[in-house]
C-alpha cells in the first residue's frame, strides 16, 4: 500500500515502477534522449542571446558585413531550432503515451480483477475517496502522466537555463560602485542579485495568490465527473425513466448536477482571475525592468547597445527560470489534483487488497477443496456497520442438490455474494468445490456489440457451438432473436427485462456449470414460465447444484430443501 506521507513521495512510488517495467530499456533511452535534446534547447537559447548582441553591435557600428553575417547565422539557428524542437516534441509524446498506457493497464488490471471493482465501492476510508473510478482512469491518469512529463521537462529546462544565464549575466553585469560619501561599496554581478530578488518576490507573491486554485481545480474535476456519470446513468436507464414518466425529475437532477459545475467553475474562475492579474502584470514588468535597470550604463557608455540587449535577454531568461513555480502554478494545481485522485483510487484498491489478504477474523475465509461439496463452517454475514444479518450457519450442500433460499432477499443476496467472494464482511469459512460457481443476477450484463458476443460473454464466440446456441435460444422462448445474432446494438436498452433474463438462462445453459446461484433470475417471468425455466435448467444440467432466491411461492415444490436467512 502507498505510504501515507508526502505527496511527492506517494507520486514517486506510483511512477517509479514505470522506469523499471519490462520496457525499461526503451523508456530509459527515450528519457535520456529527451534530456539531451533539452540541453540542445539551452545551447540554442544561449547562442541566440550572443547572436542578438552581435547583431545590435553591428547595427550600432553600421556594419553591413556584420549584419549579413548575422543573417547567415540566424538561418542556421532557425534550422537547428526547428529540428531540435520537433524531435523533442515527438519523443516527449511517445514517452507520455507509453507512461499513460502502462499506468492505465496497471489500474484497470487492479480494478477489474476478482470483483475488486464492486468491492471497492464498499470501502469506507477517510483517506481513500474513490468515486467515479472510470473518470480517474480515463482522464486523471492522462493528466497525471502528460503533465508530469511536461512539468519535469520545463523544470529541468529552467534549471539548466538558470545555470547557463547566471554565468552570462554575472559577466555582463561587471562591477558597479555605490558611493556612500565616506566610502564606496563595489557590487559584482548586480543584475544577478536583482534577478534573484525579483523572481523570489514574484514567486512568493504568485504562490500565495494561487493557493486556492488547487482546491478549486480538484473540486471542478469531481463535479464534472459526477455530471458525466449522471448523464450516462440516465442514458442506460432511459426505458425505465420513460415508463414512469421520470423525465422531469431527471431534468431537475441533471440541472442540479450541472449547478454544481457552475459553482465550481465560478470558484475556479475567481482563483484564475487572481493569478491572471498577477501574471499579466508580471510579464510586462519582466520585459521592461532589465532594460530600465541597465540603461544608465549604456547612456554612460559603459556597455554597448548589444551588451544592453544581451543583458536584458539574459536577465529575462534567468528571471523566467527562477519564476518556474509561478509560471506553472495553474498546471501544477491541475496535475496535483489529478494525481491525488489517481492515488486515492490506488489507495482504496490497496486497502481492499490488504483487508482480503490479512485474514481479518471479521472477514469470511474462502478455500478451494477437491471435495464435491459446498461446505459452510460457522458462517456469519455482517453489514458494513458491523451488524450481523445472518447468524452462524453450518451446512453442507452436495452436488446436484436444489435448494430454495428464503427470508430477506436483501440478506440472501449477501449470502450469495459471500459464497462467490464479493462480500467478505463476516466470520467463518466457506469450503468451495473444485468447479466454478456461476452467479446469475436479476439482470445479466449484456455488453454492446453483436447479440452473439453478448450471449457468450465472458467467453469468446469461438468457444461456443452455433447449433447449440440456436437450440438454446429456441428452448427458452427467444426464437425471434436467432436471426439477430450478428446484429450490433446496445442490448441492455434494446431488449426487455424478460428477454434479458431469458438470455441469462441461455448463457447459463451454454456454460454447463456444476454450481449455480440464481438471485431472482427469472422474476420478470410469470409463475408458469419461471417454473418451466427451472425445469429446463434441471433437464439440461441434471448434475448441477442450484441455490435460488425467488419470490415465486409456487416454485417451492421444485426444491429439495429450504434455507431461511
Amino acid at each position: 500500500m502507498l505510504i501515507q506521507n508526502g505527496f511527492l513521495s506517494q507520486f514517486f512510488q506510483l511512477a517509479s515502477p514505470f522506469w523499471h517495467s519490462e520496457e525499461k530499456t526503451k523508456i530509459r533511452q527515450l528519457t535520456f534522449a529527451l534530456f539531451i535534446l533539452t540541453i540542445f534547447q539551452i545551447v540554442i537559447a544561449v547562442v541566440i542571446t550572443e547572436w542578438s548582441a552581435d547583431l545590435f553591435n553591428a547595427l550600432e557600428n553600421r556594419s553591413m558585413s556584420g549584419v549579413l553575417t548575422q543573417i547567415m547565422l540566424i538561418i542556421l539557428i532557425f534550422i537547428a531550432n526547428i529540428g531540435v524542437t520537433v524531435t523533442h516534441f515527438k519523443i516527449k509524446r511517445i514517452l507520455q503515451l507509453d507512461w499513460r498506457k502502462w499506468l492505465t493497464s496497471r489500474l484497470i488490471a487492479q480494478w477489474m480483477t476478482d470483483g475488486r471493482h464492486y468491492l471497492v465501492t464498499h470501502i469506507q476510508h477517510p483517506e481513500s475517496a474513490h468515486d467515479n473510478p472510470d473518470g480517474r482512469i480515463a482522464e486523471d491518469v492522462r493528466i497525471a502522466t502528460e503533465s508530469a512529463i511536461d512539468l519535469s521537462h520545463s523544470l529541468i529546462f529552467c534549471l539548466l537555463l538558470l545555470f547557463s544565464f547566471t554565468k552570462i549575466l554575472w559577466t555582463l553585469s561587471g562591477k558597479i560602485t555605490i558611493d556612500l560619501g565616506l566610502f564606496e561599496i563595489p557590487i559584482y554581478g548586480h543584475l544577478v542579485w536583482l534577478a534573484m530578488c525579483y523572481a523570489a518576490g514574484a514567486s512568493v507573491l504568485g504562490w500565495w495568490i494561487g493557493r486556492p486554485l488547487t482546491d478549486a481545480t480538484n473540486n471542478r474535476q469531481n463535479v464534472e465527473a459526477n455530471f458525466r456519470f449522471g448523464l450516462v446513468n440516465a442514458r442506460e436507464n432511459s426505458l425505465a425513466i420513460s415508463l414512469v414518466h421520470g423525465e422531469k425529475t431527471e431534468q431537475n437532477r441533471c440541472q442540479h448536477l450541472f449547478g454544481d459545475i457552475i459553482t465550481a467553475w465560478q470558484r475556479q474562475t475567481q482563483a484564475w482571475s487572481h493569478i491572471l492579474m498577477f501574471t499579466s502584470g508580471h510579464s510586462v514588468l519582466l520585459m521592461a525592468f532589465p532594460i530600465l535597470v541597465s540603461s544608465p550604463r549604456f547612456v554612460l557608455g559603459s556597455i554597448s547597445l548589444g551588451g544592453l540587449m544581451q543583458s536584458a535577454q539574459a536577465f529575462q531568461q534567468m528571471a523566467t527560470a527562477l519564476s518556474w513555480p509561478v509560471d506553472n502554478m495553474a498546471k501544477i494545481a491541475e496535475w496535483r489534483a489529478s494525481v491525488e485522485r489517481v492515488l486515492s483510487l490506488v489507495n482504496a484498491l490497496d486497502t481492499l487488497e490488504e483487508e482480503i489478504e490479512k485474514r481479518d477474523p471479521h472477514h469470511v475465509r474462502r478455500t478451494k477443496t477437491d471435495l464435491p461439496f459446498l461446505w459452510l463452517h460457522n458462517l456469519a454475514i455482517m453489514r458494513l456497520d458491523g451488524m450481523v444479518c445472518i447468524e452462524k450457519m453450518d451446512m453442507k450442500i452436495k452436488a446436484g442438490e436444489r435448494i430454495l433460499v428464503t427470508g430477506s432477499a436483501f440478506t440472501a443476496s449477501k449470502f450469495f455474494k459471500a459464497i462467490i467472494g464479493f462480500w467478505p464482511w463476516g466470520e467463518g469459512e466457506i469450503e468451495l468445490p473444485p468447479e466454478d460457481i456461476i452467479f446469475v443476477p436479476p439482470r445479466p450484463y449484456l455488453p454492446m456489440g453483436t447479440l452473439r458476443a453478448a450471449i457468450c460473454y465472458p467467453l469468446s464466440i469461438e468457444e461456443l457451438d452455433q447449433h447449440e446456441l440456436e437450440k438454446q435460444l429456441v428452448s427458452v422462448g427467444l426464437e425471434e432473436l436467432v436471426n439477430n445474432l450478428d446484429t450490433d446494438d446496445n442490448w441492455y436498452l434494446a431488449l426487455s427485462r424478460e428477454q434479458q433474463q431469458r438470455l441469462g438462462a441461455v448463457r447459463l445453459l451454454l456454460q454447463h456449470p456444476k454450481w449455480i446461484l440464481l438471485q431472482q433470475a427469472f422474476d420478470s417471468l410469470d409463475s408458469k414460465d419461471e417454473i418451466d425455466m427451472l425445469h429446463l435448467i434441471c433437464r439440461e444440467l441434471p448434475n448441477a447444484a442450484i441455490l435460488t432466491i425467488t419470490h415465486e411461492s409456487r416454485a417451492a415444490g421444485f426444491y429439495e430443501r429450504k434455507i431461511t436467512v
